[in-house]
């Protein structure tokens, strides 16, 4: 039984809706699940295709900061070393992988859906980005390299370091999502979109897919080790314990 996710099958596509709490915050269990669905998925003969999706005004809001906050040495390293895993997963996925951007897609939901072959957002007063660098946290080579997959190398690098947050259109401009339309068709997009890469040879189009990503899979799989250890070095420095104190006690604020 799924505890953080809904699934659905239609027309040999599998739409996996991320489903926990309002913004889909992401933990270790959350984590765990994911790779497991897309384990089956991927050995599924009956399914061609994903759809990654959120439910209404967020995707996902990215690390479940509150909870990793509290997460010892030793499940803070699990966690890590799941989430990078989980990104070698999505991104090496050999059947076509739409991300349905339902809302805000900040930080680690901006990386799932960089995974993607193809991403649509809502429209709306939405952002999405990677703003890991203000908050302290270093943001590992792998996901440098992803962001650069579709970016480019200098605008990626810009953004990273500015810790830059896009509406949709910015995002749509800037290369980051491929479409941007109104949240009551974004999984027709999505279902369109995934039909279209299904009609082609299964075989050459999955080969192409893994060739064209080798280079940034070779870098995901040789750099975990070490971007685990430079994370986690940052993660328990005092400087950046302060500032996830002060966002985990802004975060409660709104909550109340």
């Amino acid at each position: 039984m799924s505890l953080y996710f809904k699934t659905q099958v239609t027309d040999h596509i599998c739409t996996i809706q991320l489903d926990r709490g309002k913004s889909n915050a992401m933990h270790l269990e959350m984590i765990t699940e994911l790779r497991q669905l897309l384990a089956q998925q991927k050995n599924d003969p009956a399914i061609e295709a994903i759809v990654l999706q959120g439910k209404e005004d967020f995707f996902s809001s990215g690390l479940d900061l509150i909870t990793l906050f509290d997460y010892d040495e030793a499940k803070i390293h699990e966690f890590w070393e799941s989430f990078i895993a989980l990104i070698y997963d999505l991104a090496a996925f050999p059947k076509p992988s739409i991300a349905a951007i339902t809302g805000h897609s900040p930080a680690g939901g901006c990386v799932l859906a960089l995974c993607c072959d193809h991403r649509v957002m809502a429209e709306g007063d939405y952002i999405i980005g990677l703003n890991e660098v203000p908050v302290g946290i270093i943001v590992p080579q792998c996901i440098f390299e992803l962001y650069s997959f579709w970016l480019g190398s200098a605008q990626a690098s810009k953004f990273l370091l500015e810790g830059k947050l896009l509406a949709p259109n910015e995002a749509l401009t800037a290369g980051l999502v491929d479409e941007v339309i109104p949240f009551n068709r974004i999984q027709t997009a999505a279902f369109r979109k995934a039909k279209q890469y299904m009609q082609y040879n299964k075989n050459a189009w999955q080969a192409s897919k893994l060739n064209i990503r080798q280079t940034l899979l070779e870098k995901i799989k040789l750099t975990q080790g070490e971007a685990i250890d430079q994370v986690l070095k940052q993660w328990w420095a005092p400087a950046t314990r302060s500032i996830l104190q002060t966002i985990i006690e802004n975060l409660h604020s709104k909550k109340s």
